[in-house]
This record gives C-alpha cells, structure tokens and sequence, in this order.
C-alpha cells in the first residue's frame, strides 16, 4: 500500500512537522471536495475552481420548475459520479484506519468515495448521492431505483444530451447543462410527494444526530486531521474550532488558505492524496 518516495511528493511542505504533531496519535478526519479532485470531481472552492452557485433549500423546495431542470441535472450527473473511483489519497486514509491510526472520517463529500475505498467509520455529513428520500413521508430509495422511473419516462434524454458527454459535473453530482425543457420528473412512488436526494443543500441544516456522532469522533481522537477543505462553511469548520477549545492538535492541508488556519497547529498547501499516501509510509502504528 505504501509508496517508496512518497516523502518527495511533499518535498517543500510542513510535512516533517504534521508527522510529528500526528505521530502516535488516533486521527479524526475532516475532508473536503478537495480531497476528491484526483477522482476526477471538481471541486467547489479550489484555486483553480469556476464560480458556482450551488442550489439552496429553498430554491429546490420553492419552485417546481427550478427542480424539474435540477433532476434533468442530475439524472445526467450522479451516473459520473457512481462511475468515480477512490483515489491514492482514498485508499492511503483507509490503510491508515484498519491500522489503528486514523479513528474516523467525517467527510462533507457526497460522493461515497471513502466507503468505497474501505474506510469503515465514515461519517457522511451533508449524506450521499446514492439516496433519494420524499419530503412528504421520508422514504428512502436508491438513486439507481429513481434512474429507471425517470428513464421509462425520459426515453432518449440521454442520447439527446450526448454531445455533452465531456460536460462539467459539480461536486454535488449536478451536470451543467443548460437544455432541460423536455425533461418529466416523477413524485414519490408511495405517496405523490416531492423527492429529493439525500444531501443536506445549502441553506439546509446537518441533522442533530449526524453532528453530535461527528462531535464525538473529534472528542475521543487525539488530533484532527483536516483535507481538501476550505472550511468556508460552518458545517466543517465547528469541528476544527471543538478541537481548538478542547487543545486538541490540528492539521490543515489544502491547495489554498482556510477558514480555520488561525486554529491550526500546522498547514500544508499540498495536494491531500500525496501527502496521505506519505503519511502512510510516515506514521508508525498505535
């Protein structure tokens, strides 16, 4: 699993110095959308990003012609999405926990990458594009399951976006396309209410239970370790202000400066998959 010469990947950094704040440490982990850029999902907030102007809550539930053209978005994206596969810095942060040293992941990614590349204690925080639930009786089915419905009822929609075939898919699994007038959605096959995936929108709350789970993870480790994440918003960044309070160490790496560097212990500008993958080789087993 470990990589001989990894340590040069991050030649330039602080790496010697987050080896010693983590060395002989249980790990809580924090990531970001930028710890999923070498799986080929962009992401929001990067040095090289495009403006986005991610949906809200209140847009997805307030109008129904707003929603319509965002699950013709998504019905293209999410299949790009399942398509993605765990990379180096993925599969690196799963070694590292079934080797005692990372105690968790608290990941603010809907793309399941963690789990696919084995990580065991994930916790999904703003949930996973793979689910769809209905805001009228709370039924959960798979977005595969959504696939076929909206596929009898859209036939030829793929094929007629095809020329699009490279477009730009956003970290939240929506495609960017801009023609989506023949597009039919479909209501919750139990009830006629409205669906929605499974993910905690902008404008939209975490649910208590996933932070309080989260919170714990950061209180029984004795470090955080944050990745590809900007910590713009407050739904990543409380759990780097927990640790501050309680004198936890934190490190932050991440292309570009953070809203949590003031509580950082160490911050590294590198890129996240090398520096896990030579944090593998780096740190000893508890």
């Amino acid at each position: 699993m470990s990589t001989p010469g990894t340590h040069s990947l991050v030649a330039g950094t602080d790496f010697d110095a987050i080896v010693d704040v983590l060395s002989g440490k249980s790990i809580a982990v924090v990531t970001g959308a930028g710890m999923s850029t070498d799986s080929g999902i962009p992401d929001y907030r990067g040095p090289d990003s495009p403006p986005r102007n991610p949906m809200t809550y209140q847009q997805f539930i307030g109008d129904d012609e707003f929603r319509r053209h965002y699950w013709a978005r998504n019905h293209v994206g999410w299949r790009h999405m399942d398509a993605a596969r765990p990379n180096l810095g993925h599969r690196s942060l799963a070694a590292l926990e079934r080797r005692g040293v990372v105690s968790g992941v608290i990941t603010q990614n809907v793309d399941m990458l963690h789990t696919k590349a084995g990580s065991r204690h994930v916790i999904d925080l703003h949930g996973v594009y793979a689910r769809v639930r209905c805001l009228s009786c709370g039924r959960l089915i798979s977005r595969f399951t959504l696939a076929q419905r909206l596929d009898d009822l859209n036939p030829g929609f793929l094929e007629s976006v095809a020329p699009a075939a490279g477009v730009e898919i956003a970290p939240d699994a929506d495609a960017v396309l801009t023609s989506t007038a023949h597009f039919r959605m479909v209501d919750c096959a139990y009830c006629g209410g409205v669906l929605k995936p499974d993910i905690v929108y902008f404008g939209e709350s975490v649910p208590k239970p996933r932070v309080t789970e989260a919170f714990d993870l950061v209180d029984r480790s004795d470090a955080v370790l944050v990745l590809g994440s900007s910590l713009t918003v407050m739904s990543g960044l409380r759990f780097v202000r927990r640790a501050a309070k309680a004198g936890i160490p934190i490190v932050i790496v991440n292309r570009g400066p953070t809203r949590g560097d003031e509580f950082a212990t160490v911050t590294s500008h590198a890129g996240t998959s090398e520096t896990v993958t030579a944090l593998l080789d780096a740190l000893p087993s508890p």
